[in-house]
């Protein structure tokens, strides 16, 4: 991509408060906005991120009806994405997940993982008084993955809206009961949905670029 294409892609992408039902987006696509996802970067590579990715109608309502920030985006939506971020318990230095990320992913020799690892427990200790500090820092990340897929559908002018106004514990219910949560090993951190817009937006307004950033040289 060029500079004006980035720049079309940036004003291109809203928070679309409702989607063309009639509009579904092609799975080729899709997998090109979730690519952006999984290629996203994250603090020592942790990759602390799951995509439930739901196109499923039935489930959409359901979801909708339990969040006031999506309750018209998720039932219009093409597809509707719940991040879920890791645990502490999978996050943790001596976890097993950390163990499979550290060998089979990453494909590290057992005396580097070991160095990796005591750095993790370091910083664990340092930084990360209880459980939901380490789970915070987690959704942190999965914002990082969040803000990725929003700009990779842009550029493929696709519409998206990030969603966070949810009732966390109705959304944990109904997706703990269709078998598609363990909570053991994830907690719910945002929604996004994907599609096409019905109606355009007003111009993207903003701060001046001198009331945002300073330069120090």
């Amino acid at each position: 991509m060029n500079k004006n294409e980035i720049m079309d892609a940036l004003n291109f992408r809203h928070s679309c408060k409702e989607f063309d039902e009639s509009k579904k987006i092609s799975e080729a696509n899709f997998e090109v906005i979730l690519e952006g996802g999984r290629l996203s970067p994250s603090s020592m590579g942790i990759e602390p991120w799951k995509f439930l990715v739901i196109e499923n109608q039935e489930l959409k309502n359901e979801l909708g009806a339990v969040s006031w920030g999506g309750k018209v985006q998720m039932p219009t939506c093409s597809h509707l994405v719940v991040y879920l971020s890791r645990s502490a318990k999978e996050l943790r230095f001596d976890s097993n997940y950390i163990d499979y990320l550290l060998k089979d992913v990453k494909q590290i020799p057992e005396d580097v993982a070991s160095n990796y690892k005591g750095v993790m427990k370091s910083i664990e200790e340092i930084r990360f008084e209880e459980d939901k500090d380490i789970e915070a820092y987690a959704s942190e990340q999965v914002h990082i993955a969040l803000g990725n897929m929003m700009n990779v559908a842009a550029s493929l002018e696709i519409d998206s809206c990030p969603i966070g106004g949810i009732d966390r514990n109705a959304v944990e219910k109904i997706l703990v009961n269709r078998g598609l949560l363990d909570t053991d090993k994830f907690n719910i951190a945002v929604c996004a949905a994907f599609g096409y817009r019905v109606n355009e937006p007003g111009k993207k307004l903003r701060q001046t670029m001198d009331k945002v950033v300073t330069w120090v040289k």
